[in-house]
């Protein structure tokens, strides 16, 4: 049986993270053999939530806390997941985002089939075939599917999302650590995304339930979507060799992404 690692990235999550939690009930723990919440550097009180809870847990399962050495920021928690399922010998690892928009019941159908087995990743898709939306205005929703057609059309293939906090990545694909150049804000994920046309990996979408209360605002989204249109442009028109640069602020070329353990059980 495969070993799953399954990464919760936090940051200022404390009133979400323990519903977070409580999802990990049942037969999804069947899957799963150990659960890692990283914490990058938040300031509320997440931390100490999920230490206790840990402490009393029941769970038939083990958790570990860490807590980033600086804030790395999305992609830098990705990373240090990544090194941390690497280190441990994982066959794949599973994220799930620790805001309790995603739902990790979704990761059932692909785990009982043993699909997971055919691909390098598997996406969650907020915008394919079966998936249910909550909480997205039709402005993000037309926003979300401008986007989705040009990285269809970068990367060769059909994208249902940019990004969802659900997806599970084979780790023998995560060796070569061709992600760390990648930057570390929200925008890791379509870095992976292009990686997938960049370095002929194989992945799936499949459909899953998400709901969002705290949407971002119209700056920051504006914001965002300039960066990504233009990272996707200079993909179509560079190539592989484009996304082989190194894309991290100068003073925030981090050698080696470390964490330390706060709580395991």
């Amino acid at each position: 049986m495969d070993k799953i690692l399954l990464f919760i990235p936090m940051y200022n999550c404390e009133k979400q993270i323990v519903r977070v939690l409580d999802q990990l009930h049942g037969e999804i723990l069947n899957y799963i053999n150990e659960v890692l919440i990283v914490n990058n550097r938040s300031t509320d009180n997440g931390e100490k939530v999920v230490s206790e809870y840990i402490e009393h847990s029941e769970k038939k399962v083990k958790m570990t806390l860490v807590r980033n050495n600086e804030n790395y920021g999305l992609g830098g928690s990705h990373k240090v997941a990544f090194s941390y399922a690497i280190k441990n010998e994982f066959d794949y690892m599973i994220v799930l985002h620790g805001d309790d928009q995603g739902r990790i019941q979704d990761m059932l159908p692909l785990l009982q089939s043993g699909k997971y087995k055919n691909y390098d990743a598997c996406l969650g898709g907020r915008f394919a075939p079966g998936s249910s939306l909550e909480g997205y205005s039709k402005f993000r929703t037309f926003g979300n599917r401008v986007f989705n057609i040009i990285f269809s059309f970068a990367i060769h293939q059909k994208v249902y999302d940019l990004g969802a906090g659900l997806n599970m990545y084979k780790v023998s694909m995560l060796k070569s650590n061709y992600y760390h150049k990648f930057s570390d804000n929200l925008a890791f994920n379509c870095y992976m995304l292009l990686a997938v046309d960049c370095y002929k990996q194989k992945i799936c979408f499949f459909p899953i339930s998400w709901r969002e209360e705290d949407q971002r605002s119209n700056v920051k989204m504006t914001s965002q979507a300039i960066q990504t249109l233009k990272l996707a442009m200079k993909y179509i028109i560079s190539g592989q060799k484009y996304l082989k640069s190194e894309f991290r602020q100068a003073d925030r070329q981090i050698v080696e992404y470390k964490a330390e353990i706060i709580q395991q059980r």
